[in-house]
């Protein structure tokens, strides 16, 4: 009776350990993510004035109010490349989210052999790092050393570039999402599609009117990671800009901000030009999280 008394007590003492797993998760949010966040607020109210009539021997840095705010709202360079970047993400969104349904469908068939080797082969290319990747895929669009047509079609056009951008980030992408769909399809019950072959449903029919409905949320999850993933577009057009005269410095926004910050050097119109950005992706990966949400929940309420 005493040990069974104690067993309650005991489990109820509150235990450190869980904080001490977060703490090196949220110091590194804190150093990294954070604390450039604030120091980038601060320095988008703030603006440079040089002094000292025409040789501008001397400079301050004074405090500017919105001025650089609403520079960048007015800057039309800036709304030209949210376009580019939406016009991107339109591409390899639903071609990154669809392709690793289908691959995830076809490595979950029945009939598939060979699945470790295609699903490590589809998987592969989400490990290479994204600027290597790219360098690859750019000797590939090179007219010089193209094996896939570049001497025939231009790879680097002012319209085709879109296309050459968009590829990369598909199958930088597909092979993950592949993956969480691909595990999402094998924790399903095999007696629904027992019961489905019983009632004389093909696998075409198996996949497209259960399997899919059933992995939904995991879906929607992709179309999330996506979406943010397109959002953060740099490392793909700022690699191939020295191979092509459609990419400019200002492409995407965030290649804006890092001419604005790193080549121009004002980081003020930079810091207040990212902060702005960094509200935008706060905005749509909210909307983004609540249609997630709202998928899963009525996948749930479906599956029951």
């Amino acid at each position: 009776m005493v040990t069974t008394a104690a067993n309650p007590r005991r489990a109820a003492r509150p235990t450190r350990l869980p904080y001490l797993l977060a703490l090196p998760a949220v110091l590194l949010f804190l150093l990294f993510v954070l604390a450039p966040g604030i120091y980038a607020l601060v320095l988008s109210f703030q603006a440079r004035k040089v002094t000292g009539g025409l040789l501008g021997s001397t400079s301050t840095v004074v405090f500017a109010g919105l001025s650089n705010y609403r520079s960048v709202l007015g800057d039309s360079a800036l709304w030209t490349s949210t376009l580019r970047m939406i016009a991107v993400g339109a591409i390899v969104i639903p071609a990154t989210v669809g392709l690793a349904l289908l691959f995830a469908l076809l490595l979950d068939s029945p009939r598939a052999r060979l699945v470790r080797f295609a699903r490590l082969s589809i998987f592969l290319p989400y490990a290479v790092p994204g600027v290597i990747a790219t360098l690859l895929w750019g000797f590939m669009y090179l007219p010089a050393t193209s094996p896939i047509g570049g001497r025939h079609f231009d790879f680097f056009g002012s319209t085709q570039v879109f296309l050459s951008v968009a590829n990369i980030c598909v199958w930088g992408g597909v092979g993950f999402n592949m993956v969480v769909i691909y595990t999402a399809l094998r924790a399903l019950p095999p007696e629904v599609y027992e019961a489905a072959r019983i009632d004389g449903a093909t696998e075409t029919q198996i996949a497209l009117r259960i399997k899919v409905p059933m992995v939904l949320p995991a879906i929607t999850m992709c179309t999330l990671f996506s979406v943010l993933a397109a959002l953060q577009l740099f490392n793909e057009p700022n690699t191939l800009k020295p191979l092509s005269n459609a990419i400019s410095s200002d492409w995407v926004p965030l290649m804006k901000i890092y001419t604005d910050a790193f080549v121009n050097a004002d980081i003020y119109h930079a810091a207040a030009t990212s902060i702005i950005f960094a509200l935008g992706v706060l905005i749509v990966s909210f909307a983004a999280a609540r249609m997630v949400q709202s998928r899963a929940d009525l996948a749930g309420k479906g599956n029951r």
